[in-house]
């Protein structure tokens, strides 16, 4: 995973919505903070398997909704009014189509702001990083899943007070990517869904979001 790419492509974001938004010389830490702490609450609502009250406790990987070629029909017909029934090729006549990936999109909003957080702070030296996160997930806590996802609100609490170390950092992007591989995740689908949605927030600037 190319972490040092990324956090250069992060502060191109946050630098041009400072620049957009007129937010220079603002403290802007307890909001990337606070933005964390809901988007691993989020991240865990995609998850669902610390809901022991739900008969539905599997991960939301995908959504899908209705195919847009043929309406949710599957008849690729349907647009035409014509007979007979023809199975619609984009969605092979199911009627849905896979439109998005909430757990891992959840998961990379979290990633946005960690890398934000890191640049806020200075702390984005990867050489160091890279080389904790890989021992760090060799050797895992052995915490469950959602003793991870407290753990990290935990540690993202922590950031509002001014004496938070450098380690502490480390330790924050240690954990998110052992909670990414007890989710499933592998770094080549985290770094490739993260430039998709770096992508998208840019487009969301320039839409006027």
């Amino acid at each position: 995973m190319n972490l040092q790419k990324m956090f250069e492509m992060q502060k191109v974001l946050d630098d041009r919505i400072i620049k957009e938004k007129g937010l220079e010389g603002q403290d802007l830490l307890p909001n990337l903070i606070l933005a964390l702490q809901v988007e691993l609450a989020e991240c865990a609502n995609e998850w669902r398997g610390f809901k022991h009250w739900s008969n539905n406790q599997q991960p939301n990987l995908t959504k899908k909704v209705n195919c847009v070629a043929c309406y949710g029909s599957g008849d690729k017909n349907v647009r035409l009014l014509a007979t007979p029934r023809v199975t619609c090729p984009v969605c092979h006549g199911s009627g849905k189509v896979i439109d998005s990936y909430p757990l891992l999109e959840e998961y990379v909003d979290c990633l946005h702001f960690i890398l934000s957080i890191g640049n806020r702070l200075g702390w984005n030296d990867t050489d160091t990083i890279d080389g904790v996160v890989v021992q760090h997930l060799i050797s895992e806590k052995g915490f469950d899943t959602a003793k991870t996802f407290s753990c990290l609100l935990s540690i993202a609490y922590g950031f509002h007070f001014s004496n938070v170390e450098k380690r502490t950092y480390i330790s924050l992007f240690t954990t998110f990517f052992e909670l990414g591989s007890k989710l499933g995740f592998k770094w080549e689908q985290i770094e490739a869904a993260y430039m998709d949605k770096n992508a998208v927030n840019h487009q969301r600037q320039q839409e006027g979001y």
